[in-house]
């Protein structure tokens, strides 16, 4: 499974019970959409993730930064 599916799966029951859907463009991209806006894009960049989110972005190194960790970053948010 990778970085990105694990992440989805532990991201989208959350979010959904918040009327937020995890929608993947392609298979490196995940965006965060509430009503019809995209308020998070999730991208698999390789050995890092980057998050952009409220017009900045943010990088966490895939092999520090697990997807259960970033779950609860991306949670919190919300």
């Amino acid at each position: 499974m990778s970085y990105l599916q694990e992440l989805k799966d532990r991201i989208a029951p959350e979010l959904a019970s918040k009327g937020i859907k995890v929608l993947p463009k392609g298979s490196s991209v995940l965006r965060v959409v509430k009503d019809t806006e995209v308020v998070m894009t999730i991208s698999d960049r390789g050995d890092y993730v980057e998050l952009d989110y409220k017009g900045k972005s943010y990088k966490y190194d895939k092999w520090y930064t697990k997807p259960e960790h970033l779950a609860k970053v991306i949670l919190g948010q919300f």
